[in-house]
């Protein structure tokens, strides 16, 4: 099920032993188009410090109480490496993060998650590997961080690939021949924490009108001047269907989105009808 950027701010985080905060943002990566960290505020008992907190530790969502609940405890979090959310976050940043909560790395394979399509599958010992916490001994601990500043010192040169879901809302969408309006939100897969839609509004071209483009027909992003560039034509993404957000997405109205454009769907890479 995909599910609104906008409708998972203010979940509650919960850890094995309480409430750590509540999401007030994201961070995707602009490559691949996925989740990923939840930006969290943990509120007074951690005096409003914002965490990052990845996908990979989350358990079975509880949608109607509007709770994540993950495989972390609040002292964790709480000694976890300081990261600024209002600065770009660095390889490095993420290499100390991942290395402290004995996470491998989300990069390098052929999937979304490694070597997989979901961030579970990095907990489970798939493809060899099985996440060590860092509440385990020093020996443990000490073979996570050296691991990590290896890793760190590999990648410092790595280019900054980790955007603000915020940051992009209102970016202006460009289509082949011209502008075609503005994003007003991004639609995620709640198994993968794949980007797959950006919830387009035409109001400033065509009164009322919102459309859903999918992140593969993005020829470029210009960051400095807010701008998505897509590659479609503006009569293309007027005829598209168009997106009530007040209904459930099901897989034949993205199936329709796809064959107006002319473009395989993204369900077949994962043996989905």
């Amino acid at each position: 099920m995909l599910r609104s950027m906008n409708d998972l701010e203010n979940y509650a985080i919960h850890a094995t032993d309480g409430i750590i905060g509540h999401v007030k943002d994201f961070y995707f990566d602009d490559e691949a188009w996925v989740i990923r960290y939840l930006v969290v505020d943990t509120g007074s008992w951690l005096s409003s410090r914002k965490v990052l907190i990845s996908p990979i530790a989350l358990g079975h969502p509880d949608w109607a109480k509007k709770v994540l609940p993950v495989s972390i405890t609040k002292e964790q979090v709480k000694n976890s490496p300081h990261i600024d959310t209002d600065k770009p976050v660095s390889r490095q940043h993420e290499m100390r993060y991942l290395g402290y909560f004995g996470y491998p790395s989300y990069w390098g394979g052929a999937g979304l998650w490694g070597g997989g399509a979901y961030p579970s599958m990095m907990m489970t010992g798939y493809g060899g590997f099985v996440a060590t916490p860092h509440a385990a001994g020093p020996e443990a601990q000490e073979a996570q961080e050296a691991y990590a500043r290896a890793e760190a010192a590999q990648h410092r040169d790595d280019d900054l690939h980790l955007r603000s879901c915020k940051a992009v809302m209102d970016y202006h969408i460009e289509a082949t021949d011209g502008d075609i309006g503005h994003v007003e939100g991004l639609l995620v897969d709640e198994e993968t924490w794949a980007i797959r839609y950006m919830i387009v509004n035409t109001s400033n071209w065509w009164l009322g009108h919102k459309v859903l483009i999918a992140p593969q027909w993005v020829k470029d992003v210009r960051w400095p001047d807010a701008t998505v560039s897509v590659d479609l034509t503006r009569q293309a993404v007027k005829d598209a269907p168009p997106y009530d957000p007040a209904a459930q997405l099901d897989r034949k109205q993205e199936t329709d989105i796809y064959s107006h454009y002319g473009r395989p769907g993204y369900w077949g890479d994962r043996g989905e009808t």
